[in-house]
């Protein structure tokens, strides 16, 4: 069997992603073959592909993906050819039509959950899911800050929190954006390129600042982050969408109010079975529910990948990015 697959050889821009078709062989022990219907875009495709996640290279590029099994390797219990499932890696190899893949690394689709929805929503929606009730604990009536609030994982993110009691600020850069966010529910919109983001929080909460910070924006943001956190907040540092922060002193969170930060990842809060069945449950049953609505924001054909990253890095997206082979 034949497939198209994502490799780079090489760590860059956009650039550097090529096309191969390849050989499929049948699935080894503890395998399936998968057949994708939709492809999801992450910042973290990015970072692997720039080399500020290093990776052994050759690589395949592409974390999570949704489609239908086509046929299981020796061992493999729980799965059977024609099921419906969705992945949000660890293993990269998600921009293909076709490949193997651990049966371990997947999750089964309720039937009322699509394809589409499924690859637009699993890693941000888990990484929503831990963010909120796991990392930070969000709890009703709280203050919190939401940079990046239109974009993929920020409009869950606040639609969550909202579901959660708290009061939303977002950070944005547009009129368009701004509408996004608060049709997903924030409370406040500080428009960052032209409002300083730090004053604005604390005329919005009486000048106490907020409880959370979520940044998945990074070094352009941390200043404002450590600005924005009242006394003994949590700065939740997830992503380096503009740069990763580094060479910052532990002395700023007392002097900013002893302050928390933590930098978490999906895979180590989505390691045990049943923490990943009951995360991906919990997001099913906030889709289903009405309180989380999947924005996709675009699409492009699987193959233009590189022009997908090179609006992604622009800002240029709103909501989720879906790759279609």
């Amino acid at each position: 069997m034949q497939a198209r697959q994502a490799i780079f050889t090489r760590t860059g821009g956009p650039e550097v992603i090529e096309w191969h078709n390849v050989d499929v062989p049948a699935p080894a022990p503890g395998e399936v073959t998968l057949r994708q219907s939709a492809v999801g875009l992450n910042y973290i495709d990015t970072y692997h592909r720039r080399g500020i996640y290093q990776v052994s290279l050759p690589s395949g590029l592409g974390l999570e993906a949704a489609g239908t099994v086509l046929a299981v390797g020796e061992g493999v219990e729980g799965f059977a050819a024609g099921d419906r499932v969705a992945t949000f890696g660890p293993a990269r190899g998600a921009y293909a039509d076709i490949r193997n893949i651990a049966a371990a690394s997947l999750f089964r689709l309720p039937d009322d959950i699509s394809e589409d929805t499924a690859a637009a929503a699993l890693l941000k929606g888990c990484t929503t899911e831990f963010l909120v009730e796991r990392c930070a604990r969000v709890e009703p009536g709280q203050a919190v800050l939401v940079h990046a609030a239109a974009g993929g994982v920020g409009l869950l993110l606040v639609q969550w929190l909202k579901a959660a009691g708290a009061m939303v600020i977002g950070t944005v850069s547009s009129e368009d954006k701004a509408a996004l966010a608060r049709d997903a529910g924030a409370d406040h919109i500080v428009f960052y390129t032209r409002e300083d983001t730090a004053k604005r929080v604390h005329e919005l909460t009486g000048g106490a600042g907020v409880r959370v910070v979520y940044d998945g924006v990074g070094l352009d943001t941390w200043e404002a982050s450590l600005d924005s956190t009242g006394k003994r907040g949590l700065i939740v540092s997830y992503g380096n969408a503009s740069a990763p922060v580094t060479g910052i002193s532990l002395g700023i969170l007392a002097t900013k109010g002893s302050l928390y930060n933590t930098r978490p990842t999906l895979f180590d809060y989505y390691t045990d079975p049943a923490e990943r069945a009951a995360g991906a449950a919990r997001l099913w049953e906030m889709i289903r529910s009405g309180k989380m609505k999947v924005t996709i924001g675009q699409t492009y054909p699987l193959e233009q990948a590189d022009q997908a990253h090179r609006a992604l890095e622009s800002r240029a997206t709103s909501g989720s990015t879906l790759l279609l082979p």
